[in-house]
C-alpha cells in the first residue's frame, strides 16, 4: 500500500467518522430539546366542567375548561375559562363569561387545598325591558379543601368576597374537580 493510498483511505475514514459523530451529536441535541419539551407537557393537566340544568321554564348551561401545571407533587398553578348561560322563561336571560387563576396545594396525597380568583362579566337581560338590563363584573375569591383520589377531588369552597350583590346564591359551594 502506498503512502498516498493510505492517506486517501485515512482521510475517507476520518471524514466518515466525523460525519457519523456529528449526526449523533445533532441527534442528541434534538433529543435534549424534545426531552425538555416533553418534561413540560408531562407536568400539564387539563380538566374542567360541563353543566346542564333544565327545569320548568329554566335553563342553565355552563362550560368551564381549565389547565394546570404541576411544579412538583405538592404545588400546581393554572388558568381557567368559564361561560354560563342562564334563562328563566318570561323573566330574564343571562350570559356570564370570564376567567380564573387556580392554585392547588397537596400537603398529603389525599388532601387538596385550593385558592381560585375568578373574574366574570355578567350580562342580564330582563324580558320586556331593555332599560333594566344589567352589565357588570363579578369577582370571587374561593378558598377550598377537598379529598383527592387519583385525578379527582371532591370538596367544598368558600367565596371570601361574597356580598349581597354576588351572582351565587351562597358563599359556600361544593365542588368536584378532575384533571387528566
Amino acid at each position: 500500500m502506498t503512502k498516498n493510498c493510505f492517506l486517501k483511505e485515512s482521510k475517507s475514514f476520518f471524514t466518515l467518522i466525523a460525519v457519523f459523530f456529528s449526526c449523533c451529536l445533532f441527534a442528541q441535541q434534538d433529543d435534549l430539546q424534545s426531552e425538555t419539551e416533553n418534561e413540560f407537557w408531562r407536568n400539564v393537566q387539563f380538566g374542567g366542567g360541563i353543566g346542564l340544568g333544565f327545569g320548568s321554564g329554566y335553563t342553565d348551561i355552563s362550560l368551564a375548561p381549565s389547565a394546570i401545571y404541576n411544579f412538583n407533587k405538592y404545588v400546581a398553578f393554572g388558568v381557567g375559562a368559564q361561560y354560563k348561560y342562564l334563562k328563566q322563561k318570561d323573566y330574564y336571560a343571562s350570559h356570564l363569561y370570564g376567567g380564573s387563576l387556580i392554585g392547588l396545594l397537596n400537603p398529603i396525597n389525599q388532601i387538596q387545598l385550593s385558592a381560585e380568583l375568578e373574574q366574570l362579566r355578567v350580562n342580564v337581560n330582563l324580558d320586556g325591558s331593555n332599560s333594566n338590563s344589567q352589565d357588570y363584573w363579578n369577582t370571587g375569591l374561593f378558598i377550598g379543601a377537598g379529598y383527592r383520589s387519583g385525578n379527582a377531588t371532591i370538596g367544598a369552597r368558600y367565596n371570601v368576597l361574597n356580598d349581597k350583590n354576588n351572582i351565587y346564591g351562597s358563599a359556600f359551594m361544593p365542588f368536584f374537580r378532575m384533571y387528566f
